[in-house]
């Protein structure tokens, strides 16, 4: 019968469906704790990602956070069990296919979202997890992050110092909550210097969406003279724009990115671009999430603070502007 229930092989589909329609009816609901405690250990950790697949080609964030998890795990014999799913019921279903099948002993939550409904889930299923980034409110379990004010502060205060006075934000996809620390961290930052807030797009992190979002500020009436993009890849797709439609970077307009990918330095004119410590995070958080699976105190997490990386993408603001 506890296979049955416990949605393991080796029951008969229609017996399975009576002792399951038998169970429902009595109003029987599985423990999850208990649950937990009859498994054997999968020596796997899990990250479910609900991201378009073109996003996760193209962004490097991803590829080098997974590295520096990898380099934990695979020093101390654990696995790591990569899904990558659509949006809504999708992502719930995968984290609870890894729980009754036993394939994983906890998981890492990326890309938080306001009143992130996986938190109840997780606690729901009993399944220890990490949350990567900064929580907004209460957050029941452990997290590991840099400061998400400290590089959109950095970028303003270095076109601020470069006599630029409309700076404009490419906001990330909504709802993420390292999305909403970075616009307030620009608009906070341009407050503090007694600058106007410049216009916001609300983009979603991909290279079309940048582009479309450049086009729009260039477009105005009066255009901004910077902008701070939530990535590199649409910082890189908003200076193409930029160069297409023959404005001079950075004569004519500044470009921010944020993340400072292995490209930064490469497009002409190079990036300037917000550096983040994105393998160390990797490290930490795997390191965080095996030492709670051990019942051991989290180690203290030292990641380098992020740092404006200048390069030739950012100078004076236009004269007269």
């Amino acid at each position: 019968m506890s296979f049955a229930l416990n949605g393991r092989p080796g029951v008969a589909l229609h017996t399975r469906e009576r002792i399951l329609a038998s169970a429902r009816t009595l109003g029987w609901t599985p423990s999850a704790p208990a649950r937990a405690l009859s498994r054997s250990r999968a020596s796997a950790v899990g990250l479910v990602l609900s991201r378009p697949a073109e996003l996760l080609g193209a962004d490097p964030f991803f590829g080098l956070f997974i590295a520096g998890v990898e380099v934990v795990l695979a020093a101390r014999g654990f696995a790591l069990v990569l899904q990558v799913v659509g949006e809504g019921a999708a992502e719930a279903n995968s984290y609870r296919r890894l729980f009754q099948e036993g394939r994983v002993d906890g998981v890492f939550l990326l890309d938080l979202h306001r009143d992130d409904p996986r938190f109840d889930l997780l606690v729901e299923l009993g399944l220890p997890a990490v949350a990567v980034g900064r929580p907004a409110g209460t957050c029941p379990f452990a997290w590991v992050a840099p400061d998400d004010r400290i590089g959109p502060r950095a970028a303003v205060e270095h076109l601020v110092g470069l006599g630029h006075r409309r700076i404009a934000h490419v906001a990330g996809s909504p709802g993420y909550v390292h999305s909403v620390a970075r616009e307030r961290a620009w608009r906070e930052a341009l407050e503090d210097a007694g600058v106007e807030p410049g216009p916001v797009v609300v983009a979603d992190f991909t290279g079309p969406r940048g582009a479309a979002a450049t086009r729009e500020l260039l477009a105005l009436a009066h255009p901004p003279t910077a902008v701070v993009y939530a990535n590199d890849l649409m910082a890189i797709a908003g200076l193409g724009v930029a160069l297409e439609t023959g404005r001079r970077v950075p004569a004519d307009l500044s470009i921010v990115g944020y993340g400072d990918t292995v490209l930064a330095a490469h497009v002409v004119p190079a990036l300037t671009s917000v550096r983040e410590d994105v393998l160390g995070w990797g490290r930490a958080a795997a390191e965080t999430l095996l030492a709670l699976l051990g019942d051991r105190s989290p180690p203290p997490v030292a990641l380098d603070l992020p740092a404006l990386v200048v390069r030739a993408s950012t100078g004076p603001a236009p004269p007269h502007a």
